[in-house]
């Protein structure tokens, strides 16, 4: 399940993973919020929490988040991925080179500060 997550500025999409993520959980709540945020900036941040009742993704939604990470390519200015799972964090490192805007992978403990981050006002 993707649940949003309150209190970011409405340039940043910012959501949390738990139990299993699935194409629906795409579908109704990922790509809607992506949407919305597009239709008013430019350029909008991802903030993608991934704790530790985060248990995996279908391939469903492995293939809508490829889909609509191609779709907007230019249009993310900066990523932040909370998560301890160390194939995501892997996986994130391995096509950093892919994304035109600002990525960084923060390890749980590291919430806060990437909280603080996508936020961020500096380069």
């Amino acid at each position: 399940m993707i649940e949003i997550i309150a209190g970011f500025p409405e340039n940043v999409v910012a959501l949390i993973a738990k139990g299993q993520v699935t194409k629906k959980d795409y579908e109704q709540v990922l790509i809607p919020k992506v949407e919305s945020a597009l239709k008013r900036y430019n350029k909008i941040r991802l903030y993608y929490e991934l704790g530790s009742e985060f248990s995996g993704i279908d391939p469903g939604a492995a293939w809508e988040d490829l889909k609509i990470g191609i779709e907007h390519l230019t249009r993310w200015e900066r990523m932040a991925v909370v998560t301890d799972v160390e194939w995501i964090r892997h996986m994130l490192n391995a096509f950093r080179f892919l994304m035109p805007g600002q990525l960084r992978v923060f390890a749980t403990a590291q919430t806060s500060e990437a909280r603080a981050w996508i936020i961020s006002t500096e380069a």
